[in-house]
């Protein structure tokens, strides 16, 4: 988690959101993102994604089982489902999301029958940390 946060700021020193993913098997990081919807112009540029991609890309294949996704916040809808198409196994985030968070706040993707697979999800994992580096960015934005 720590160096999801670490990749959070990347897309907090680029005026992004600050999100950090990775994505690690058989205890490796295989695939790394951060917030860049902003920048890329690309509404799907969420970190999940992005160190979906990554992952995807440095194994020459879409899915990903055996898997664990680290994320900084809560992940959204889209990212929850991106990761039960990829057969993660795992999801361990930071903060909550109470208002789009997908893994058990405002929806539980991660556990939907309607879905083809379902996957463990943990959340609060550095969650004050987590959740201080979000709080202090908007604060800076209302300012």
């Amino acid at each position: 988690m720590r160096r999801a946060l670490s990749l959070a700021a990347r897309a907090e020193a680029a005026g992004e959101v600050p999100v950090g993913a990775l994505v690690v098997l058989e205890g490796r990081i295989v695939g790394e993102g951060w917030n860049q919807p902003v920048g890329s112009h690309d509404p799907t540029a969420h970190a999940e994604v992005l160190a979906l991609r990554a992952a995807g890309a440095a194994l020459g294949r879409y899915r990903l089982g055996g898997a664990t996704l680290y994320v900084t916040l809560e992940p959204c809808p889209m990212c929850a489902t991106a990761m039960v198409h990829a057969r993660v196994a795992r999801l361990v985030f930071g903060a909550w999301d109470p208002r789009q968070g997908a893994a058990g706040s405002a929806f539980d993707l991660t556990h939907a029958r309607a879905l083809n697979h379902s996957l463990d999800a943990f959340g609060g994992v550095l969650a004050e940390e987590c959740g201080v580096q979000l709080k202090a960015f908007f604060a800076r934005r209302r300012e």
